[in-house]
């Protein structure tokens, strides 16, 4: 389970209000939520907050048996190399690594065995369509493909918390599709608890509930069905989700 409790986050200790306060968000294992929100109120703040990759300034965190904002930097390092999982909008993949080294990478950060590490990458490059691919270099893939071994990675580990943080943004409507399925599909068969934080409409009716980030907490926005979006539409729903 997944727990937030009243966060607050400040830029500037000197500023009139913080970035966001009051926010709290519970998930069970299995469950997704998607954050949308105008652009500036913190919500790549609230991952980041989240993975402990910048403090806090009140409130809790708490991933199953763990407080994670009061644990000390090398026992939040080590929580995170094994129950997190990331997935970007830049993607990240380490140009100097072939496919399936970028993979297995979060396999080597838990002294796995560099055998069974590269098997376990080619199997999930497999799922992800990618298997035939396993040896080339990032440099050589489209922005589609790239995005789906960034899913391998994230997923590799059998991570108990997947954060994405605009997994689609960089891709064309017609890629972000097939990347969606396959990054919840992945997500489904861990049971991982998942955050998406994203600007799409489509993105987002992928996961459980969407909710809104306000500077005084997160409000639930109506759901909304994919395939009553036309697609010309898109644009102008999103628009209204984040601000209605």
């Amino acid at each position: 389970m997944l727990a937030i409790e009243n966060l607050t986050k400040r830029f500037d200790t000197s500023a009139e209000r913080p970035l966001f306060e009051s926010v709290s968000l519970t998930l069970a294992a299995g469950e997704s939520v998607a954050i949308m929100g105008e652009s500036g109120v913190g919500k790549s703040t609230l991952l980041n907050c989240i993975a402990g990759l910048e403090p806090v300034d009140g409130g809790h965190i708490r991933l199953h048996e763990h407080d994670l904002t009061t644990l000390d930097e090398d026992t939040f390092a080590r929580l995170r190399r094994r129950d997190f999982g990331f997935v970007f909008q830049a993607f990240h993949l380490l140009p100097h690594l072939t496919l399936a080294q970028n993979v297995a990478l979060p396999l080597w950060l838990l002294d796995q065995d560099d055998n069974t590490a590269d098997l376990r990458a080619r199997a999930m490059l497999e799922r992800v369509g990618l298997a035939a691919r396993a040896d080339d270099w990032p440099r050589h893939l489209s922005g589609g493909e790239m995005q789906r071994v960034a899913i391998a990675r994230a997923l590799i580990h059998e991570p108990r918390l997947v954060l994405c943080d605009e997994p689609t943004g960089n891709l064309d409507p017609g890629r972000a599709s097939g990347v969606l399925a396959l990054l919840f599909e992945g997500i489904q068969r861990a049971g991982a608890i998942a955050l998406l934080v994203t600007h799409s409409v489509t993105a987002a009716t992928h996961a459980d509930r969407i909710l809104r980030l306000t500077p005084s907490g997160l409000e639930p926005i109506e759901p909304i069905h994919a395939d009553a979006i036309p697609a010309q539409t898109t644009a102008a729903f999103a628009e209204a989700a984040v601000h209605q």
